[in-house]
Parts: C-alpha cells; structure tokens; sequence
C-alpha cells in the first residue's frame, strides 16, 4: 500500500534528520571528545545506511525530495508519486528537527543563533562562501549524489552493496560540503531545521530546495543517458 511507502519515508527522513543535525548540534563540538566536521559526516552517511536497510524494501529509502525528483527524472520512480513523497518526507524532517530541538534545548545556554545545523550562504556559510559558491557546490554535491544512487540501484551493480555505496556517497559529500554550506543536498533535512531557527535560514532556504532539485534532475538525467537501463527497476515499488 502506498501508505505504507510514506509512512516508511516519513520515519526514514525523521531519524536522517535527528541523526544527522542532531550529531551537529549535540557532539560535534562537545567539550573534549567532539566528534567534529568528520563525525558529522559519518553521523549523516550512516543514518542513510541504516534505513536503507530497514525501509529499502518498503518505499525505496528515498528521504530527500532531490532524490525523489532525480530518481523520476532518470526513469526510476514514477512521476505520479513525487508530491506524496516529498510531503512526507518534510513531515519527518521536520519531526526529527523537533525531537532534537526538545532535547538539545534542555541544555543551559541553548541558543537558536548557533544556527541549530541549519544550512546557508554568504555571512551563515560556515566559511563564507558566496550565494554563487554554495549554488554550485549544492548543484553539483547533488547531482554526483544521484547518479551515485542511480549506478548503486542499476540491475547490473553488485547486489547488496547499494546502502553502503550511497552511505559513503553522502560521508564524502560532506567531508567536501560542510564548510561550503553546513551541506544540504536535501531540501527536506534543510527545512527541518529551518523552521525553528526561522529569520535568516527560512529567508536563505529557497537555495536548499532550487540547488538540490536542479541538481538531481541533472545526475538523474545524465545517468539513464549514460547506461543502459534494464526494464523492471523502480526505486520504491521493488
């Protein structure tokens, strides 16, 4: 049933999003024994593996609206479920933010203007890049992120493996992107965040939706291009 599909990526993007912001906001720079930019970006990788696991078989394990759309572009996934994937998918992001915003605000000092992971550019990039800078890295960090999916998901790839190939994917992606951007190649982990912190973050999140979108249309695009595609492979109904 289809309901069980968005159900599965409701929890799915939920535990991406506690897990992932939540290594962010809790560990990484706890006193003395923070996990740091690389804890972080296996906290992100490996809750992508875990749920792969767990809901794979149920809807797919998209947890991203990116991967939802370029997986449609790239002739995986039909294109009559994409609105109800992304709703839910934002619904868990934003379960998972509040979750984390419960326990992480049960400390003395807690402060929204830490940015609680929030993802953004120029003066709220973590390094300061620029709006064009952080545009490109998100195209791009999305686009390879797709057709990683893609190639890791193809009939012809090594059966099994294809959470760990996508789990790392995502560890790489952020040991690349964090200082860019606090990384987001999902628009749904970007929105969870984003509406606690409110002001500036929901003001720079058009770019965490417009960049990961265009993005995955592209890696989606330029994989079924470049591969044959056997009949038969649709993420979220195998």
């Amino acid at each position: 049933m289809n309901a069980k599909k968005y159900t599965a990526e409701a929890i799915g993007t939920f535990w991406l999003t506690f897990a992932g912001c939540g290594s962010a906001v809790l560990a990484a720079a706890f006193p003395q024994v923070g996990i740091g930019l690389l804890g972080v970006s296996f906290a992100f990788g490996l809750s992508v593996v875990t749920m792969a696991f767990a809901i794979g078989h149920i809807s797919g394990c998209h947890l991203n609206p990116a991967v939802t759309v370029g997986l449609a572009a790239g002739g995986r996934f039909p294109a009559g479920q994409i609105v109800p994937y992304i709703i839910a998918q934002v619904i868990g992001a934003v379960l998972g933010a509040g979750l984390l915003y419960v326990i992480a605000s049960g400390k003395a000092g807690f402060d929204l203007a830490g940015g609680f992971a929030s993802n953004g550019y120029e003066d709220h990039s973590p390094g300061k890049y620029s709006l064009v800078a952080c545009f490109v890295s998100e195209v791009a960090m999305t686009a390879i992120f797709l057709f990683i999916i893609m190639g890791a998901t193809h009939g012809k790839a090594p059966a099994g493996f294809a959470p760990l190939a996508i789990g790392l994917a995502l560890v790489l992606i952020h040991l690349v992107s964090i200082p860019v951007t606090n990384t987001s190649v999902n628009p749904a982990r970007s929105t969870g965040p984003a509406l606690f912190v409110g002001g500036w973050a929901l003001q720079q999140l058009w770019l965490f939706w417009l960049a990961p979108l265009i993005g995955g249309v592209i890696g989606g695009v330029v994989y079924r291009w470049l591969s044959d595609e056997p009949a038969g492979i649709v993420a979220g109904n195998r």
